[in-house]
């Protein structure tokens, strides 16, 4: 365990976490929303620092980051626990430790320190923090990050953008890249369906792209749910006109899982129309995620639509990148490419 950072004491020995904007406020022993935070002794405490649940090597697509270092590989870690209740969560195993108060929070003793060295042993240009939330699992990212830096390498964050100010312009001066998770327009589906709320969210991608990051935004796209025409419009326009036309929009294909396997996959028509609706807003960049072999898993320019970078699933077959710039007409593509 470690001290927690971003909580408040507060009377009759409690506190309050101000990570995240839950505000969750917790009496002795009790845990919060996130299941792996909790008040021992009138001090918060974080119950996954270096316990990593899962250690993996992925392509930097699988994120989606698709415009930082094409084709790289990416030294992926997460620890248990999330401040997001998803009924669609594909690692709910590892994530969703608050919906059960037997399960033990579990995970391998890794310091920030060998996780670079794990990262630096295997080729790996990123750190990724993935798979749960790792704001959840803030002061273990922050030491990460600050190793990474030491030792030459880059981290970035896969989130569902729901972190407090403060804590978000502490991590970022540590991130090179974050994918953010805009999972819907709606503030009902938000609070009942994840137990959140879209307005802090929308405020993390707009503090997140003024502080730096580079920035790519990816909608889970399930039927009947979120898939209407207005509310895909809504995403476009905010990604267009509050991060910018260069900012990447990745659009995925939902399979049923978890909670949702009453629901039917995303009819790829759907997709279609989706990035359609990112072109037309000016969107740059509008990618098909989850269906290997689409057009729209490659990178084309902006400009004169060579397709310069050739993806099938997470894999480049081909980058025709040359020094960050179409190779037809010479126009500057957005992203992090060396």
């Amino acid at each position: 365990m470690k001290e927690a950072l971003y909580y408040q004491s507060e009377k009759e020995g409690k506190v309050r976490c101000t990570l995240c904007p839950h505000r969750c406020l917790l009496a002795e022993e009790q845990s919060g929303l996130c299941g792996v935070r909790r008040n021992i002794g009138g001090r918060l405490y974080s119950l996954v620092y270096e316990k990593a649940i899962a250690l993996h090597v992925d392509p930097i697509e699988k994120k989606p980051l698709f415009h930082v270092y094409p084709g790289s590989s990416s030294f992926s870690l997460a620890t248990m626990g999330c401040n997001f209740k998803c009924r669609f969560c594909q690692n709910h195993e590892i994530s969703q430790v608050h919906l059960s108060s037997s399960r033990q929070i579990s995970g391998e003793s890794v310091s920030a320190s060998q996780a670079v060295q794990m990262a630096r042993q295997q080729g790996c240009k990123t750190l990724a923090c993935t798979y749960t939330e790792p704001t959840v699992f803030f002061e273990y990212a922050l030491e990460v990050g600050k190793k990474a830096r030491e030792d030459g390498l880059q981290m970035v964050w896969i989130s569902n953008g729901y972190i407090s100010a403060k804590p978000l312009q502490e991590i970022a001066r540590f991130l090179l890249a974050a994918n953010i998770d805009l999972k819907s327009w709606n503030e009902d589906f938000y609070r009942h369906e994840i137990g959140g709320d879209l307005s802090s969210v929308l405020e993390t991608l707009v503090r997140m792209k003024k502080l730096g990051v580079w920035l790519e935004v990816t909608t889970l796209i399930i039927p009947g749910v979120n898939d209407s025409e207005s509310e895909l419009q809504s995403i476009a326009h905010f990604i267009a006109n509050d991060l910018g036309p260069e900012t990447p929009w990745h659009i995925s294909r939902f399979y049923p899982h978890f909670k949702t396997t009453h629901l039917s996959p995303t009819p790829i028509e759907v997709l279609h129309r989706a990035r359609e609706i990112g072109i037309e807003n000016g969107l740059r960049y509008v990618y098909c995620g989850n269906v290997p072999g689409e057009e729209g898993e490659h990178t084309f320019c902006y400009q004169c639509h060579e397709r310069i970078i050739q993806r099938f699933g997470f894999h480049v077959l081909q980058n025709k990148l040359c020094k960050g710039c179409c190779p037809v007409c010479s126009a500057p593509i957005d992203g992090i490419f060396s």
